[in-house]
């Protein structure tokens, strides 16, 4: 079925799958009226990550006056709306919960339709607000627990056909900043070290069989570690800066060259990069030089759009209305939702 993409809409999206209450309107899945977010990070820093009992219970507290933040400064009016668009999964369950009652609470009192949305499609989605989509593509996901290549031959339609089999690059960023005694979150952290070293430690890069578009960044997350201990109890200093910049380069080379691969097998018209590791400089400058050489389109949200937000639910979710999903009020979250069952 062919989408009417540019029909005229407005929908209110609901973010609450991991620390951060968020709630957006989007005006036509591209324009953003109104953005909301309480971000937990400081909470959670003290703990070294996300503790999900306290991520619930926070977002208790901040759901109802995030949602009518994002109302009121949108200047439009719940009759106005077109539909409630909310991350039914991934995500930690309870967090989840939160956001999917709230968005069926406020679906049922104003008659609006109810629409369930994926997270990693979201991402993905955060691209069509800086610039329209051609297909096919490839979305390169990368979040704190999704490394993924997501081909799209249109609207809606996703096939996986590249993922992480261990830690995801997100993880890897965290556990690695861990062991480097930096603060949670981990990735900017990392990124931020990096620009003061170089990258002269010959840190291993996964590639798998031959033509695998899959990751694998577990052996490199160990690779760090035993290096940091061997040089410990060896007596000697350790270069932080070094080990960040030679980490870092080791994961961006994976992804771009393996992103670059996929694209050349479905001839893509695009490259998507999505999801709150894209923030990550590195990764930035080097898909952005490889797609370049290659003549292949590239898209790259701004940074705000890169971590949770809740303008990139409404974004995918105006693509489900348009598709006529939607949910009754038995809607419930799914920690580990599949994008390709969606």
């Amino acid at each position: 079925m062919k989408l009417n993409v540019n029909q005229k809409t407005l929908i209110l999206g609901i973010e609450t799958s991991c620390d951060e209450t968020a709630a957006a309107v989007v005006e036509n899945g591209t324009v953003i009226r109104s953005s909301a977010v309480a971000s937990q990070i400081e909470v959670h820093r003290r703990f070294g990550g996300v503790v999900p009992e306290i991520a619930s219970r926070h977002h208790v507290d901040q759901i109802t006056v995030i949602c009518e933040e994002a109302l009121s400064k949108s200047g439009v009016a719940w009759e106005d709306l077109d539909g409630i668009a909310v991350t039914q999964g991934p995500g930690l369950i309870g967090a989840l919960l939160v956001g999917v009652n709230a968005a069926k609470a406020l679906a049922y009192a104003h008659q609006l339709p109810l629409i369930p949305v994926h997270h990693i499609t979201g991402h993905i989605y955060a691209n069509r607000i800086v610039r329209e989509l051609h297909f096919p593509l490839i979305a390169l996901v990368v979040s704190g627990g999704h490394t993924e290549l997501v081909h799209m031959k249109e609207h809606g339609s996703y096939e996986v056909i590249g993922t992480t089999r261990d830690d995801a690059a997100g993880e890897a960023f965290d556990k690695v900043a861990r062991t480097l005694g930096l603060p949670y979150p981990g990735g900017p952290e990392i990124d931020r070290l990096a620009k003061e070293g170089s990258p002269v430690i010959d840190f291993p890069r996964a590639w798998l069989e031959e033509g695998s578009l899959d990751f694998s960044f577990s052996g490199l997350k160990s690779a760090v570690i035993n290096y940091v201990h061997n040089e410990q109890q060896r007596g000697h200093k350790l270069n932080h800066a070094d080990i960040a910049a030679s980490f870092q380069e080791s994961v961006s080379e994976v992804l771009v060259k393996k992103t670059m691969m996929a694209a050349e097998r479905v001839h893509a018209k695009q490259i998507l990069v999505a999801g709150g590791v894209s923030a990550n400089s590195k990764i930035r400058l080097e898909i952005e030089e490889a797609a370049r050489t290659r003549s292949i389109p590239l898209t790259i949200p701004q940074l705000a759009l890169c971590t949770d937000n809740a303008a990139m639910i409404a974004a995918s979710g105006t693509i489900g209305f348009l598709k006529g999903t939607r949910a009754d009020l038995s809607l419930n979250g799914r920690a580990n939702l599949n994008i390709e069952d969606f």
